[in-house]
């Protein structure tokens, strides 16, 4: 196993998670920006009015996203455990 293997398959792992978690972060970044936007319109000031709807954007975000993320984690791990043959040195 070489450094420049390593180094790959790190590569490939930070790519698969950013890639995964891009969507959730998306949708929580414009609902946070949304309920902000709106609290400075009507001058309501409460800190806890983001959490629930960002957490139910959060969690419709990944339902509609599982099937999607499930086979993008499928593959990644598949494509590790086809690697490991050629690992013997």
């Amino acid at each position: 196993m070489t450094p420049e293997f390593v180094v790959d398959i790190g590569r490939r792992a930070v790519e698969t998670v950013l890639t995964l978690t891009a969507p959730l972060l998306i949708v929580a970044l414009v609902t946070g920006l949304t309920i902000s936007i709106f609290q400075a319109a009507t001058q309501i000031n409460e800190q806890t009015m983001t959490f629930i709807p960002k957490i139910v954007a959060v969690l419709v975000t990944l339902l509609i996203f599982a099937p999607w993320m499930i086979k993008v984690m499928i593959s990644f791990t598949q494509s590790i455990y086809d690697t490991i043959p050629t690992l013997g040195g």
